[in-house]
């Protein structure tokens, strides 16, 4: 994803396979003996990929708003390093005998929806977008890959390697908040309603899938039920809370 820098002092939810139980425990061979959960698994490497294609698509439109050439190569960088996670996915899909395009297909309609939905008006509005919209996309699949089959999890937490942008945001927006203050009201404004729609967005998308909405409340990975569900988003808003304050924005 775009940015997936975690908070220095945010738990972490992958572990180590020796403390793994059930599903989380398993390789793929294992684990994919289940069709429901291997449905679930190529759902969620469906969206990532979409994801990955769509964060490509949206560093490269943004670049065109950059102030800079310094900022417009940095984003190129970015870009490409999405590609080459959607590229991991999409061959990952592939390899396990799934048409990756139709692996990525229920999630077109979300992602564009919601992307059409939080265009930025500017550059910097971008750069938060990025930080803070993605970060919790992040988030959220961190959480479900802690209770993936170990070669499941080891990819999804591989893409969601932080390309360097989560930095970049930040020194970009505090040099623009440390120049004209007022900037922080508008852009506090506009995270606040990337949180609101990036969670509405996943939690329909879930909804909408039977083997993942499955996952989450426990059917198939081991470890979710429906109060961890809970605690889950509001680890995700925490986190959410601490990536505003390293913006120096108000949550």
């Amino acid at each position: 994803m775009t940015s997936s820098d975690k908070p220095d002092n945010a738990e972490d939810t992958t572990g180590t396979s020796a403390g793994h139980t059930g599903v989380a425990a398993m390789d793929w061979v294992a684990a994919s003996a289940d069709p429901q959960y291997r449905a679930a698994v190529v759902d969620l490497l469906g969206a990532l990929a979409y994801g990955e294609l769509a964060a490509f698509e949206r560093l490269a439109e943004d670049a065109k708003l950059a102030p800079t050439l310094a900022d417009k190569a940095e984003l190129a960088k970015m870009a490409s390093a999405e590609f080459h996670h959607f590229e991991r996915l999409r061959d990952r899909l592939a390899e396990i005998g799934e048409e990756p395009t139709f692996a990525m297909e229920p999630f077109v309609a979300a992602y564009d929806a919601f992307h059409k939905q939080t265009a930025p008006s500017d550059w910097l509005e971008g750069l938060v977008k990025a930080y803070v919209g993605d970060s919790i996309a992040s988030d959220f699949y961190r959480e479900v890959a802690a209770r993936l089959d170990s070669d499941s999890r080891a990819l999804v937490l591989a893409v969601l390697d932080d390309t360097g942008h989560g930095g970049f945001a930040v020194e970009k927006v505090r040099a623009a908040i440390d120049a004209d203050p007022r900037v922080g009201g508008r852009l506090a404004l506009w995270a606040r309603r990337l949180m609101g729609e990036a969670l509405s967005q996943s939690q329909r998308v879930v909804a909408e899938r039977d083997a993942l909405s499955t996952m989450l409340v426990g059917g198939v990975a081991d470890g979710f039920d429906l109060a961890e569900v809970g605690r889950m988003f509001s680890r995700i808003t925490e986190a959410h809370t601490k990536r505003m304050a390293a913006l120096g924005l108000a949550a």
